[in-house]
Parts: structure tokens; C-alpha cells; sequence
């Protein structure tokens, strides 16, 4: 599934769980470049019953990994292939155990984003994540959040991948001698597949969450232990799981696939619909004993 198309149906299933009217997702689908004929054919297509979403966390509940005092990242800005880049940053208190890129969904670099550079920090993690709006003045500087998912479909995959290895150029001057991993969501899960195929050699363990595999990937070059995410109830995104773990056992990659039955597409970010407090917290847990075998 292309990156671009990925972003179509993210915008269909959005109206079709009732998260955006249908003005706004035809408003939407414009900006990714449909007709309004193509446009409402697809919301039509996906005016089916969806499962239920999950509430939000109850007031004062907490997403995993989030301590008192552990605060969200900070932005820093730093070289980029062609100008400055934004991003948030975190350290962790003593001697990081590894290195961790962050790579957001597709509305950029959120207050969600932020809070997890931090609590990647607080569980002994380096973290950063890379505003790849940053071209266009960074996230915040967009004010029509509408806007973001087609300023980054807009952009050249090779564009995207030479901010993200600027990111890790970064992570290598802020956290010396550290073990390198990434882990993306969604739109970031998709680059972090991407980032894979390109062979990036620095890159010592990888976490995409229900991210779109490339059509014929091509995965000869990865050096990273790839633990590949699933939400349950993501079909469009769950058609490429039998290409990645072919292309992986092709490469002779180290891989692991965990599935979460039941949840949905985004049910890690606490901030939206979907967030599934059971499945986010023993994903966190998976995650990061998966850092922590190969990140050390």
C-alpha cells in the first residue's frame, strides 16, 4: 500500500467511526487530491458498521510509561539535509541503555509525540522524534491540522527518509555509542518500513505500529530485529503483514509479528478514539523488551 493511498483510507475510516463528518472528510479527501465523485464513492464504500471505539482514559488515568516525573520532550532544532530540522527531544536521567527514533503519525509532531519522546526517556531511552513538516515551519506552524496528512503525502519518500536518517545522524552526536532503534506509528509505522528497505546499517531493532508495507518489499539490506505491530481490526493495513514477514524471512532478518485481537488502527495514542488502554500498555511492555534485548 502506498504511503498516499494510505492516507486516503485514513481519512474514509475516520468518517466511517464517526470521527469526522462527512463535509470534513470530503474537505479532506480534496486535499489528497480526490473528486468529489471518487470521494464520496469511497465514503460510501466504507459506510459500514465499524467495531466500537474504545473511550479515551478516564481523568487522571495514565497512558504506559508516563511517570510524575517524567515530562514531554523539548524541542530542539539541528542540521538537515536541506535546513533546519525540528524535533523533540529527551534524555533519560543516568546512561542511556540505547538510542530511540520516534517516527509520528501522519498530523506531524503532537503534543502525543512529545509525551512519548519523554516517557521513552524515562524508561532509559534517548529519545527523539523528527517534525518532518519541519520544511514547512513544523507542525505547530500549521494551523489547519487538515493540512498535514497531504504536506507529507506531498513529499518525496526519499525527502522523508533523509530527514529521518538526519534524525538518527543526531541521535548518534546526543547519545555516543548507543544502540540505535526506531519505532513508528501509522504514517510512521509506514516510513519505519520504509526506512528498513533502504537498508539504514545503523539501525539495530525496529517497531513499526500497523504501518503500510511497501507492494514488493524488499528487505535484504535490514540489519535491525524488526518486532511488527498489528492492530486486530486494521484490514487494509493487515493485507501487508504476509509480504513483510516473507521479505523478512527472505533476508533472514530477526522478526517477530504480535497481533492485538479486537484492537484498532491508532490504539496506542492515547489522545484519539481508538486507544485501547489493555492492548497500548502490553504493547509498551513488548516494545521495550524488545530494545532492551537489542538495543544493549
Amino acid at each position: 500500500m502506498a504511503l498516499h493511498d494510505y492516507q486516503v483510507g485514513e481519512a474514509a475510516e475516520d468518517h466511517a467511526d464517526g470521527g469526522l463528518s462527512r463535509r470534513e472528510a470530503l474537505r479532506r479527501l480534496a486535499l489528497l487530491g480526490l473528486g468529489v465523485t471518487s470521494a464520496g464513492g469511497l465514503l460510501a464504500a466504507c459506510a459500514v458498521e465499524s467495531p466500537p471505539t474504545r473511550a479515551a482514559p478516564a481523568p487522571g488515568a495514565e497512558p504506559p510509561g508516563r511517570a510524575p516525573t517524567v515530562g514531554p520532550g523539548q524541542e530542539i532544532r539541528f542540521p538537515g539535509p536541506a535546513g533546519e530540522l525540528i524535533g523533540s527531544w529527551a534524555a533519560p536521567a543516568g546512561r542511556p541503555g540505547g538510542a530511540v527514533l520516534v517516527v509520528h503519525e501522519n498530523e506531524g509532531l503532537t503534543r502525543h509525540f512529545h509525551d512519548l519522546v519523554g516517557r521513552l526517556a524515562g524508561a532509559g531511552y534517548a529519545a527523539l522524534c523528527v517534525d518532518l513538516l519541519s520544511a514547512r515551519g513544523g507542525t505547530s506552524a500549521i494551523a489547519d491540522d487538515a493540512q498535514a496528512p497531504p504536506a507529507l503525502a506531498d513529499t518525496p519518500v526519499e525527502v522523508l527518509l533523509a530527514d529521518l536518517r538526519a534524525g538518527i545522524d543526531e541521535l548518534g552526536r546526543r547519545a555516543p555509542g548507543a544502540g540505535l532503534g526506531v519505532v513508528g506509528f501509522q504514517f510512521g509505522g509506514g516510513m519505519t518500513w520504509q526506512l528498513l528497505e533502504a537498508g539504514e546499517p545503523r539501525l539495530r531493532a525496529a517497531v513499526p505500529f500497523y504501518g503500510p508495507v511497501p507492494e514488493r518489499p524488499d528487505f535484504a539490506g535490514v540489519t535491525a530485529a524488526v518486532l511488527a505491530v498489528y492492530a486486530g481490526d486494521n484490514a487494509g493495513v493487515n493485507e501487508g503483514q504476509d509480504r513483510a514477514e516473507a521479505a523478512l524471512e527472505a533476508a533472514g532478518a530477526t522478526h517477530w509479528t504480535r497481533t492485538f485481537e479486537g484492537a484498532q488502527d491508532a490504539f496506542f495514542n492515547d489522545t484519539g478514539p481508538r486507544y485501547d488502554d489493555a492492548a497500548a500498555s502490553q504493547a509498551y511492555t513488548e516494545m521495550l523488551d524488545w530494545f532492551d534485548r537489542y538495543l544493549e
